[in-house]
Order: C-alpha cells, then sequence, then structure tokens
C-alpha cells in the first residue's frame, strides 16, 4: 500500500468509484455542477462521520485548517460551509442510497460464511425500526406527534455480519407494519420480528413467498390447538403446539396452520410466546433465534453513539436522508475494510482509532496491527461489540 497516502485516502480507496460515478449519472447528480462534485460532498460527509464533527462550520474549519493535504485526501473542490449545504439540500440523497446498497452487496458477499451463533444454512434476518427525535419547528416534514417531530430507521439486519442489508427511511408516523409490503422476500429465508409487526395478512404473504417467519404472539391471540409436540423442558421449552387461528378475520387473513411455542428465557427472567411458519427447526433453534432479534437492538444503539445520526447539517428532508445513508455507507465501508485485511479488532476501537489518525500516512494494515487488543478490552468491557 501507498505509504504517501494520507489514512483517510487509504480508507477511500476501498470505495468503488466507478459504481459511485453510476449512481451520479443516474440522477443526474452534477447538472449544473462546476468545481464541488459529489464525490467532493461524499468525502466531506465521510470526513465528518469518522471525526465526530459537529456542525458545517466545524467540517469547514477543520479540513481548511488541512488545506494543504486536501488535495492527497481526494478532495478536489474548495470546502465551504454554504457549498456543502447547498450540495445536501439539492443533490438527491438517493445517489448516496443507491451507492450504500452496492457496499452492502459487497459487504454480505464477504460476511456470507459469518457465524452469528446458530449453525443454519438459511439466510436470517432481523427487522426492525429505531426513532430519532427531531424539533418539528426545525424539521416541519417530520410529522410524528402534534408537538413532536421525528423520524424513523426501518432496517432489515443480516444476522451473518450484522449488515444492514435495507434501510428505509420515513417520518415518525408511519407504522413500522407497513414497511412489510415494502420488503423483497428471499424464498427459504427466516425472518425475526417483534410483535409490533404482527398482522397476518402480510404474514401469510411472507409464507406464500415460501419465506419463514418467527415472530413473538401478542397476549390477546386467539387460536385452537391441534395437538402438541413433545418438548425438552430442561432447555427452557413450555410447550410446541401446531395451532389454527380462531376468529372470523383471523382465520381469514392467515387460513393455515401456525407453530406455537412457548419459551422461558432465564437469563431475562421472561417469558416468550412465538409463532411461525417453520414446522422442521427444533422448538429450541426457534427460540435461539428469536433472543438473536436482539442484535438488531444492539445495532441501533451502536450507530446512535458512534455515528453521526442524532444530530444533523441541515434541515431539509434531502439533507437529512443524505447524511443517514452516508454515516451507513460508513459503517459497511469499515466492516469490509475489517474483513479483507482480516483485523479483529472491534469495528468500535477501528472507528476511534481513524477518528485521530486520518490525516496520517501509515499504512492501514500497520495502523490497525499495532494496536494492544488486551490493553483495549481492559479499558472498555461494557461497549457494544458487532464484530468480534
Amino acid at each position: 500500500m501507498n505509504t504517501g497516502k494520507p489514512i483517510f485516502s487509504q480508507l477511500m480507496d476501498f470505495l468503488p468509484t466507478y459504481e459511485f460515478r453510476q449512481c451520479v449519472n443516474r440522477y443526474q447528480g452534477h447538472y449544473k455542477v462546476k468545481t464541488f462534485s459529489c464525490w467532493d460532498q461524499l468525502l466531506c460527509m465521510a470526513f465528518a462521520q469518522l471525526t465526530y464533527r459537529e456542525s458545517l462550520r466545524d467540517i469547514q474549519v477543520c479540513l481548511r485548517g488541512a488545506k494543504q493535504k486536501l488535495y492527497h485526501m481526494g478532495i478536489r473542490g474548495k470546502v465551504s460551509r454554504n457549498t456543502l449545504a447547498h450540495a445536501n439540500q439539492v443533490r438527491d440523497w438517493r445517489i448516496y442510497a443507491d451507492f450504500a446498497q452496492v457496499l452492502i452487496g459487497k459487504a454480505r458477499t464477504l460476511y456470507a460464511n459469518e457465524d452469528f451463533g446458530i449453525e443454519l444454512e438459511h439466510a436470517v434476518y432481523a427487522f426492525d425500526a429505531t426513532t430519532i427525535d427531531l424539533c418539528l419547528s426545525l424539521f416541519p416534514w417530520a410529522k410524528f406527534r402534534q408537538r413532536k417531530g421525528a423520524i424513523k430507521l426501518h432496517t432489515l439486519l443480516d444476522l451473518r455480519g450484522n449488515i444492514p442489508t435495507l434501510v428505509f427511511v420515513t417520518h415518525g408516523k408511519v407504522h413500522e407494519v407497513n414497511l412489510l409490503d415494502e420488503l423483497t422476500v428471499e424464498p427459504g429465508a427466516i425472518y425475526i420480528l417483534d410483535r409490533g409487526y404482527v398482522d397476518f395478512t402480510r404474514l401469510y404473504k411472507l409464507c406464500q413467498s415460501s419465506a419463514f417467519f418467527v415472530i413473538r404472539a401478542k397476549k390477546n391471540l386467539h387460536f385452537r390447538r391441534l395437538y402438541s409436540q413433545t418438548v425438552d423442558k430442561s432447555k427452557g421449552l413450555q410447550t410446541d403446539q401446531i395451532i389454527q387461528l380462531h376468529g372470523f378475520y383471523a382465520g381469514k387473513d392467515y387460513p393455515a396452520r401456525l407453530r406455537r411455542i412457548r419459551y422461558f428465557d432465564a437469563e431475562k427472567n421472561k417469558r416468550l410466546v412465538l409463532l411461525t411458519n417453520n414446522f422442521i427447526l427444533p422448538g429450541f433453534t426457534i427460540a435461539e433465534l428469536f433472543r438473536c432479534r436482539w442484535k438488531i437492538e444492539l445495532f441501533f444503539k451502536w450507530i446512535k453513539q458512534h455515528l453521526r445520526i442524532k444530530a444533523f447539517y441541515g434541515t431539509s428532508e434531502n439533507a437529512v436522508k443524505t447524511q443517514i445513508w452516508i454515516a451507513i455507507t460508513m459503517y459497511v465501508l469499515v466492516a469490509i475494510v475489517k474483513k479483507q485485511l482480516n483485523l479483529n479488532l472491534s469495528l468500535y476501537t477501528m472507528l476511534q482509532i481513524l477518528s485521530v489518525t486520518l490525516f496520517e500516512k501509515t499504512p492501514l494494515i500497520q495502523l490497525f496491527s499495532e494496536i494492544d487488543l488486551k490493553a483495549i478490552e481492559d479499558e472498555i468491557p461494557n461497549q457494544l461489540n458487532l464484530f468480534d
């Protein structure tokens, strides 16, 4: 690797520039643009994410302070607060959404054989949403409540590598269950859902698409037990039943049979009642799959703590979505670097190191190889590590 390049430039070399140009051309991103290109915009926003900049002025001051190094970092246009604000406001956020999907596809290939704790041949996904509160007077388009604004990040997480496969950004009033209609269902895959997604019409569509689901049942579920299967109570299983939904509308929405599993989670002292259309996997495996749903909660906590998605550099819908998609791009990029360089560091540790070394000219592999892993583990035992 070229030791004459800054760390930031070496990191950006992992981005596929040809695919980025295709995304820009698809949405005419360079229409009437003379100097500050979409690539310059991406690099400036990537720098802001990696170094935790607080505002557009903060970005401008930091980059202008290193004016002699900008060319070697790949930034050709003049960095100005107004120019960056205008770019975030008017350049189509779908450029960065499509580019993030390119990186996601690459990351999923790298992590295809990653172990997530359960040995299965199926692809396994967790689907959930998180809410980011906003000031309604500054973000009037982000409707949530009468006096409160918010947006929601609806995320389909591939549990092999914890890669966000699909991300939908909506205003806060959109209910999570409606986004099930936007999923491109993968036959044979297993989708893990919380009880907020109980909609038997939509679940039956998943079943008809030859996909499986594991979902937590609501307390008011009415059903008729057809027969019970034997369970190993030493593992926490209490019942494993084949049921038929009872009631006119429920039976009409989901006419097929379901499997109902009641499981006691000793770690959390909590009883779970699960529904699934998979009649082959052992009951304990179904329960363990649902427990893996917690990884998407960790993902949401992680990105809120370590990426810039709770405070925004612009107030327009386009600026907010642009910032979110570039943040996801950086998350996936660092995951790709970790895999391709075969590093044992957590994603948190990598981002912390990058945040203070972007201007240095050390080779990336050397930068991460000199880290004392044991000392880091002793200092931050409570950090969320998605890539152990």
